[in-house]
């Protein structure tokens, strides 16, 4: 059965059955690809489970737990101390698994001369203080920056890694999704923009990144994530509330399996167990 008939009919028992019969994993974009391909596995291995996967961003995903409107939130940042608080205001305690580590890549249009650029660069970049490509070694082309939107782990993320918890310039454009951002800076010469490493495509060029001001760059990649030479890594997470371990437990075992952790490497992100 193809991906598409396996999404089709997980829809349709989903309609037939029920929530309360279908596992339901909400939230980050990140993570929608690959949870999708885990979900689409798991099923052919157990015909009488479904599992209903949707995006959304990690901020939805985490506020749908609350809500009891998913049973388990992908995120692609950890959950934060205030959403703590609120989940014991709710007599509800929030577990942790990381399923995946991934690279963010900073990407620009495949036209840009530039190839590089250090942290500091970024930061100036995505906070105003850079505005010309040509400030650091490109073209005299204004530079026009993409961000996730707020809600977005990805974007939090960025903020803490990269502007080191400033932040972002008042007039960013922020794109509701990955795909959002892939296609603006293959439409625009001076884009730049971040995006996980698993969505990298020949419409966007990915830059080195040096963490040491200069000294050493290296390119986002699977192998360079995995052994540190890539500065710009995040765990990937699933939360779920306590009481419903018995319903997650079993995808959640499979996704961390040997031919889980596979499909992680596959899709493009690393497995927790890097010997994977």
């Amino acid at each position: 059965m193809n991906k598409k008939k396996i999404l089709f009919s997980v829809f349709i028992a989903f309609c037939m059955y029920g929530q309360a019969d279908a596992q339901r994993i909400k939230g980050s974009d990140t993570l929608l690809p690959l949870t999708q391909e885990l979900a689409e596995e798991y099923i052919e291995e157990h015909p009488s489970r479904e599992v209903i996967v949707t995006g959304g961003g990690t901020g939805v995903g985490i506020a749908s737990l609350m809500e009891n409107t998913t049973d388990m939130a992908m995120a692609s940042r950890r959950i934060k101390f205030g959403e703590r608080m609120r989940f014991a205001e709710e007599g509800l305690e929030a577990k942790e698994v990381i399923v995946a580590y991934d690279a963010l890549a900073v990407v620009v249009n495949p036209s840009n001369p530039v190839d590089s650029l250090t942290r500091e660069q970024l930061e100036a970049i995505f906070r105003g203080k850079i505005t010309n490509w040509k400030e650091v070694g490109g073209d005299d082309m204004k530079i026009v920056v993409y961000s996730r939107e707020t809600s977005s782990g990805t974007y939090e993320f960025f903020k803490e890694s990269v502007l080191e918890n400033r932040n972002y310039m008042a007039s960013i454009l922020s794109m509701p999704a990955t795909g959002a951002i892939i296609q603006s800076v293959k439409q625009t010469k001076g884009a730049i923009g971040y995006i996980g490493l698993a969505y990298l495509n020949q419409y966007v060029k990915p830059l080195a990144v040096s963490y040491d001001g200069g000294e050493h760059y290296a390119m986002p990649s699977v192998e360079t994530a995995a052994d540190g030479s890539y500065p710009i890594v995040r765990p990937l997470y699933y939360y779920y509330d306590s009481t419903k371990e018995a319903i997650v437990a079993p995808f959640i075992s499979y996704a961390l399996s040997p031919k889980g952790q596979m499909s992680v490497l596959n899709q493009g992100f690393v497995p927790v167990n890097q010997e994977q």
